[in-house]
């Protein structure tokens, strides 16, 4: 039987037949073979958790169990609702996670641009690997490097400051000086791993654009802006969706590490985690704090719908699904 599709073309429907699964399989074996590590990893770490999420709904008790625990219902999400700490709670985290995604995205693709346009790879290698050290730090190093940095008594800034004739301020008493430091110390350890990233997104290019657009007299400015820029919207739409995912979802061990239980500094540093982590820390009780932990990840799952939504619309292929 042959038929005409939309186009006017014939079709011969008896001659196609739609490949059945395992046919497809058979056909690629090797890319899912490949793909087995990471599938067991998720399937592991992801997906068997998940009905352990049950917990928040239950006054747990060790010797019963998560199943076997009373039932409390909504019981336990009051905790974070009713400590009056909410709205600043919030806020601090969301705020910080913007600078953090904003101005980290910004200054990954400048130093990934600029990476490109250098022509010595040696240089590119030598950069890449110093850029990409301070992300394998631990916080706690980072803490102390900021410790002895910062310090009032000795910190090295501090004794700078009094060689030069001025007067160090107390930087761990100054409560609005702390959004700045955090945002700083974030984009150093992470910036590296993100320019890494774009510029393995730039290499993997078709250089014979970028050859062309020399060769018709296209300036370094305009190759990056109509060449390189149009070509990594993909990849920056897609972590920005990753990244909002986790927008109520602040660095514990940054955060805590940075500031600790300085108390003069919580009304610009607190965020969700170190609260909830203070209020636990003698209780130990799992059901609130995995409460927190579902009410984070249902409110960061529904951003990432509707941003990708919002992205949807805007232009379909550079949506998630």
């Amino acid at each position: 039987m042959v038929s005409a599709n939309k186009k006017g073309v014939a079709v011969n429907q008896k001659s196609y037949r739609k490949p059945s699964l395992w046919h497809v399989i058979a056909q690629n074996k090797t890319l899912l073979l490949m793909c087995v590590p990471a599938i067991v990893f998720f399937f592991v770490f992801s997906y068997m958790p998940m009905p352990g999420a049950y917990i928040a709904f239950t006054n747990f008790q060790y010797n019963k169990g998560i199943w076997a625990s009373p039932f409390v219902g909504m019981q336990n999400f009051k905790f974070l609702f009713q400590s009056g700490q909410l709205g600043l709670l919030l806020r601090n985290t969301i705020l910080y996670n913007l600078a953090f995604i904003v101005l980290g995205n910004v200054l990954q693709l400048t130093f990934a641009i600029l990476l490109n346009e250098v022509q010595s790879k040696r240089y590119k290698k030598v950069t890449q690997s110093m850029m990409f050290l301070p992300y394998f730090i631990s916080d706690v190093l980072v803490s102390l490097l900021v410790y002895n940095l910062l310090n009032y008594d000795y910190g090295f800034i501090s004794n700078l400051v009094r060689a030069l004739g001025g007067e160090m301020p107390k930087v761990y008493q100054m409560a609005g000086a702390w959004p700045i430091i955090i945002v700083l110390v974030n984009l150093w350890k992470g910036t590296g791993y993100g320019t890494v990233v774009y510029f393995a997104a730039i290499t993997g290019m078709d250089s014979s654009m970028l050859e062309a657009a020399q060769i018709d007299g296209a300036n370094g400015f305009q190759r990056i802006r109509y060449i390189i820029l149009p070509t990594l919207k993909p990849t920056v739409v897609i972590l920005f969706l990753f990244a909002i995912g986790g927008i109520l979802k602040g660095n514990f061990g940054l955060f805590y590490n940075l500031v600790g239980n300085n108390s003069m500094l919580f009304g610009t540093t607190d965020i969700i985690e170190t609260y909830v982590y203070r209020s636990m820390m003698n209780s130990f009780n799992f059901s609130q704090s995995s409460a927190v932990g579902l009410f984070q990840s249902v409110v960061g799952f529904f951003i990432v719908i509707g941003a990708n939504a919002f992205v949807k619309k805007l232009d379909s292929d550079y949506a998630l699904f």
